[in-house]
């Protein structure tokens, strides 16, 4: 019998990689055994890769890179998979059934593992606004190891053993190590989920920002580093500067591969205001340009003859300093196709080239500082806030700068991500982006669920963590766009091009299935993981819980259009047009598993409990599924 366990675990990162590189260098595999399982595995033959790859690396001696107390085990946190679920929340999300964009309360190191397989290769950008390492105390898991565990007892939903979250002071003394070790795997594991063409923003300050550029340069690459924007966040140093007044922050930008490149920016009204057109050409407005260039007769001798005005009749010789910037060839196309100027009376001693506004580049390349006048500051962002949220008085990052990213980077049907998402700027500058240019832009926010201070206003109004605050300012700014296009005449709400405005919210949990942890040296607990292996769905999952937890770990995302279907009088669920086939049902039969195989899906899914021990039944099921060509699996 050929049936397979479905596997419950995230994206096995290592072996994913080992498989890749198998491809790449099959020489360089050799069989080793296991030392923990015994089992022969392929592994890697280090002196055959670098003979592969026509170089030997000295086993001794210094090298430059970036290291610090705890880097060597960061590999080992990000390989390990979590065997963790996101469960949806309906009744916290609007418009769950339609809506393409997510909200993800929970850890942020244990959720970007559980999007490996369904968001890998699928983001277009990247915004995070992390923790500064001020010397305040950041909330992140103190024991790294077990993050899935650790965070849930932080917030409340297994029993706490003196675990807790870490704050970081500057008193420390791996004060920058720390943040370190939260921030890498964290990158590291965001780079699998950039498309190609896909970048990454990060806001930083100078208290880690060549820590963070040494981080990047490792994980993305510093051939794909792009430029460290400056942004003007202030009009003026803040009034209790002593030395340096900082109306700046840094923004590191990366891309994932050569295949990005920048989008052009629409030319400002300065830009365009500097073009007219005097003399009513046809081609549009235009502006003069000089026509010499700074080399002498002497030493560009061809560019060094007369010009004929045709307005006086006299012919117009350059400055030997200072000769034609064009050809003798050149300049007669110009002339004849009217593109010399002589002055508004046709006399200038002189001609002016004229550049068309239609005929150069249709946008401006970005610049590396982020104006406030264009990008937004940190009052504005305040205030910005304030208006959906008045009981909210913290400072997020302004809209305009993220809608600028945005425009740099994305075209109007791209994935945006958000794992550090406080307060939801990324999320409101999507819908605003999309709502100015007509685009389906997709948000992911991933937020921990910090508890705001009870002394705040904020927490008085009823917001007990921050990824309370996010959602209802994601409500609220839905509510405002709703209600502006229901004023607009022109609106069509039942347009083809109709808004998606909505989100879904899933909270990190359990798995809904028992995992298996057996240990023959513990007779106990050995016999207490058999029994939970007879019945190892989670009592309290519901099945929407256990769908959406297959869908995760099937590579499917997690805003996948699921159609509930019939298939011999059991209920079952179409994915992605019949892609997959999830049968939760608790009592198969043969005529619904012969019904699920006409169907043709790619891979199906069912209860292993809903054979009721029957091998013959399973048999059967397997030989059809493969008849079939169905991938068949059970939980």
């Amino acid at each position: 019998m050929n049936q397979k366990k479905f596997p419950l675990n995230s994206l096995d990162i290592a072996e994913e990689k080992r498989r890749q590189l198998k491809q790449l260098f099959p020489e360089a595999f050799t069989e080793a055994r296991d030392s923990q399982t015994g089992e022969l595995k392929h592994a890697v033959d280090w002196d055959k890769l670098k003979a592969s790859l026509g170089e030997v690396l000295e086993k001794e001696g210094e090298r430059f890179g970036l290291t610090w107390p705890g880097k060597s085990g960061l590999l080992k946190i990000i390989q390990q998979p979590s065997v963790g679920t996101l469960k949806p929340c309906r009744e916290e999300s609007v418009n769950f059934d339609e809506t393409e964009n997510l909200f993800i309360e929970g850890d942020n190191l244990e959720v970007l593992k559980l999007l490996q397989k369904s968001y890998f290769g699928k983001v277009k950008m990247i915004y995070i606004d992390p923790p500064y390492n001020t010397g305040n105390e950041f909330v992140y898991p103190d024991n790294f190891t077990e993050s899935l565990e650790t965070y849930l007892q932080y917030t409340g939903m297994v029993d706490a053993q003196g675990r807790k979250f870490s704050t970081n002071a500057a008193t420390e003394g791996r004060f920058h190590s720390k943040w370190l070790n939260m921030m890498y795997p964290r990158l590291f594991l965001a780079r699998n989920l950039l498309r190609e063409d896909g970048v990454i923003f990060a806001s930083i300050d100078d208290n880690e920002s060549s820590n963070l550029k040494k981080v990047c340069d490792e994980i993305f690459g510093e051939e794909n580093f792009m430029c460290s924007f400056v942004w003007e966040k202030r009009y003026a140093p803040p009034p209790d500067t002593k030395d340096v007044g900082y109306q700046h922050e840094t923004l590191l930008f990366y891309r994932r591969s050569e295949a990005f490149s920048s989008n052009l920016l629409p030319f400002t009204d300065e830009q365009t205001s500097r073009y007219s057109n005097p003399d009513d050409d046809p081609r549009g407005p235009w502006k003069a340009a000089d026509y010499t260039c700074r080399y002498t007769a002497d030493e560009r001798p061809t560019l060094y003859y007369p010009i004929l005005n045709p307005n006086t009749g006299l012919e117009v010789w350059p400055k030997k300093t200072r000769v034609w910037s064009s050809s003798a060839e050149i300049t007669q196309k110009n002339i004849t196709e009217d593109r010399l100027w002589w002055g508004v009376d046709g006399t200038n001693s002189t001609p002016a080239l004229k550049n068309f506004l239609s005929e150069i580049q249709q946008g401006r390349i970005p610049g590396s500082i982020l104006y406030n006048k264009e990008a937004g500051h940190t009052d504005e962002a305040a205030k910005e806030l304030r208006k959906l949220l008045p009981e909210i008085k913290f400072t997020p990052k302004p809209t305009r700068l993220l809608k600028h990213l945005m425009s740099i980077s994305t075209g109007c049907d791209h994935i945006v991500l958000d794992f550090f998402s406080g307060s939801c700027s990324t999320a409101h500058a999507v819908l605003d982006l999309n709502n100015k240019d007509g685009g389906n832009r997709k948000f992911v926010m991933v937020q921990l669920p910090e508890p705001c201070d009870e002394k705040t206003e904020a927490f008085k109004a009823g917001y007990k963590t921050i990824v309370d605050i996010g959602k209802e300012r994601i409500r609220r700014v839905v509510q405002k766009i709703s209600e502006e296009q229901d004023g607009q005449l022109d609106f069509q709400a039942d347009s083809g091009n109709k808004q998606d405005l909505g989100f879904r919210v899933f909270k990190l949990s359990e798995s809904n299935f028992q995992t298996w942890e057996g240990d023959a040296s513990d007779p106990e607990k050995l016999k207490e993981q058999l029994e939970m292996h007879i019945n190892h769905i989670d009592p309290k999952a519901t099945p929407e819980d256990i769908l959406y937890e297959l869908l995760l770990k099937a590579g499917f995302p997690l805003t996948t259009q699921v159609e509930a279907i019939d298939v011999a009088g059991k209920s079952a669920c179409s994915i992605a047009e019949g892609a997959l086939i999830i049968c939760l049902d608790d009592s198969l039969t043969k005529d619904a598993i012969q019904a699920i195989a006409a169907l043709k899906p790619v891979q199906c899914i069912c209860l292993d409990a809903a054979f009721h021990e029957n091998d013959q039944l399973k048999t059967n099921a397997v030989q059809t599924m493969d008849a079939a060509e169905v991938q068949f699996r059970t939980v």
